[in-house]
């Protein structure tokens, strides 16, 4: 038999072979296959993937469209059973929870009630929550200033944007103070071109000009002069003022800031600062720690609150300054978390401390502190405070485990505040009384760290209470002495006049400064003694204070 013979016995002989050495049930399995290849294709079964229920599918696409990120999303659609995903959605509402100590999710409550107010109030064809409005009012929240135009007509602009008189749409512009990972100062503007009640967030301020395609109608001032040309400002070559070509008289109107703006709008909201709550929660920092400086004072509300004053405070020298925009920003991220000895959460606060300089103040700055304060009326008892602040520009990071131990007030004792050493202290006079490090009608910054430089004044701010009353005068009689003192030396004293000095009732408020010009460098002791007339109480509360040369 010749070798072209052999070959194809040689195959079926292995052939053969190889099914006789199949078990029974590896026949049943090629004879399934046989089967399967030889069967109808719609009547083979298939291997389909269980489909995701309506519910879980409306709270991706629509409950948390605005909010989710895209690495929450890549990881919800992952999820395959039912129980994953509604373990993953209790995680993600518990991450955004103001307090998680408590029953209620402060977050998600307000979330849902920010979707029904959108759907309630900026509806125009189609739902409110899928609008422009809707969909900054669901991330952000109400603006806290608003600039409404319902019915648009006769406009005036403002000179920034080149003045002159105009017939607009209406348009609407939303301001707010702060949007984490946005920034300061945001202004939205809203136009409704159609009429329809569909506002849209304007690319331009021209957007909401409906003179804007008319020839020689509702013209800036330059454009009556002749200064520039409406042809520029429509095909965005021109500019609002006669600075020049693109010279916009605000940043904010420059069309890349604009696209920047939103652009960041788009992004789910900054789930703030959550990196540092888990700092805290781990007592884990990196190796280059921040050094700060934390100063607790009480100042008593009622009989059952004491406002506490907690202050941070870190010098400039150790921030990193970064360039933006031609100007020198250093900034903290501060996180504080505030637990009763039940391991309770009696309040947190959260954020950001922007130092900024020109390149020539640069110096200068650096030579000064920068100083964050948060206030908190509290029932008295023992807590602690966990403080972390992170330098964003270089990464450093430092934490802080504090007691706090909130002093309950006799009302039948005289007693003071915590006495106060401030870098700066201010009479508010007619300025409102809002905002940080304000005291009743005073702004007091505390200097954290009790050091000043020989010139520099020390303010001193100190409540008293419960001072008894002077049947004659039906006010307070109380003497004030302030004393300094060096090395256990008294250096001098001075007597306050008390008259005038009562703001509430028995409270009596002393806010004054000393000059250190005439003080060495060196370590020294402020004491006010008081003594009240009408009851004979004393009390002579201290502080310590540095003085070290000028640099």
């Amino acid at each position: 038999m010749s070798r072209h013979q052999l070959m194809p016995v040689l195959a079926f002989a292995l052939a053969l072979s190889q099914a006789l050495a199949l078990t029974p049930t590896a026949w049943a399995q090629k004879k399934d296959k046989k089967d399967q290849k030889n069967q109808d294709v719609t009547e083979r079964e298939r291997n389909v993937r269980p489909e995701v229920k309506q519910v879980y599918k409306r709270w991706l696409e629509q409950d948390v469209a605005y909010i989710i990120t895209d690495d929450e999303r890549r990881a919800f659609k992952k999820l395959v059973t039912d129980d994953e995903r509604e373990q993953f959605i209790e995680q993600f509402w518990r991450k955004r929870d103001p307090d998680p100590d408590t029953d209620e999710n402060e977050y998600r409550e307000e979330y849902y009630e920010r979707i029904a107010y959108t759907n309630q109030h900026f509806a125009s064809g189609i739902p409110g929550w899928k609008t422009d409005r809707g969909r900054i009012y669901i991330m952000f929240g109400p603006p806290h200033e608003k600039e409404s135009h319902p019915s648009g007509g006769n406009y005036d602009r403002p000179s920034y944007h080149g003045g002159g008189s105009t017939t607009t749409y209406p348009f609407e512009i939303w301001f707010y103070r702060h949007i984490p990972g946005v920034g300061s100062g945001v202004e939205i503007e809203f136009v409704d071109p159609t009429g329809s009640g569909e506002y849209r967030i304007a690319r331009s301020p021209d957007e909401k000009d409906a003179m804007l395609y008319v020839p020689g109608a509702g013209l800036t001032l330059s454009e009556q002069l002749g200064l520039s040309s409406k042809g520029d400002r429509i095909s965005g070559l021109g500019s609002f003022g006669s600075s020049g070509l693109n010279g916009y008289q605000r940043e904010a109107d420059n069309p890349f800031t604009r696209l920047q703006l939103l652009a960041d709008l788009s992004k789910p909201p900054q789930i703030k600062f959550n990196d540092l709550q888990t700092a805290v929660n781990t007592g884990v920092v990196e190796d280059n720690p921040l050094e700060f400086d934390v100063r607790v004072d009480y100042f008593r509300a009622s009989d059952e609150k004491i406002m506490t004053a907690f202050t941070i405070q870190a010098e400039n020298r150790a921030l990193s300054f970064a360039d933006s925009g031609g100007i020198q920003t250093a900034r903290m991220n501060i996180f504080g978390r505030l637990t009763s000895v039940a391991g309770r959460r009696a309040g947190t606060f959260e954020d950001p401390v922007i130092t900024s300089a020109t390149t020539e103040e640069l110096t200068t700055m650096k030579d000064r502190k920068s100083a964050y304060q948060k206030a908190m009326p509290l029932p008295p008892g023992l807590y602690k405070l966990d403080v972390i602040v992170r330098d964003v520009n270089s990464g450093a990071t430092g934490i802080k485990h504090i007691a706090v131990n909130v002093p309950k007030y006799d009302p039948k004792q005289l007693s003071t505040s915590t006495m106060v050493l401030a870098s700066k202290l201010q009479t508010l006079g007619d300025v409102p009384a809002v905002g940080m490090f304000v005291i009743g009608q005073n702004k007091v910054i505390p200097n954290v760290s009790g050091i000043y430089r020989r010139g520099e004044s020390v303010g001193i701010y100190l409540q008293v209470y419960n001072a008894g009353i002077d049947q004659t005068t039906l006010r307070p009689s109380v003497d004030v002495e302030y004393a300094l003192m060096k090395d256990g030396k008294e250096l001098g004293k001075q007597a306050e006049d008390w008259r005038g000095l009562s703001d509430s009732g028995q409270r009596l408020t002393l806010a004054r400064l000393i000059g250190t010009d005439e003080l060495k460098a060196g370590d020294y002791e402020l004491a006010i003694r008081i003594k009240d007339r009408v009851t004979g109480q004393s009390l002579s509360p201290s502080s310590k204070f540095s003085v070290v040369e000028k640099r």
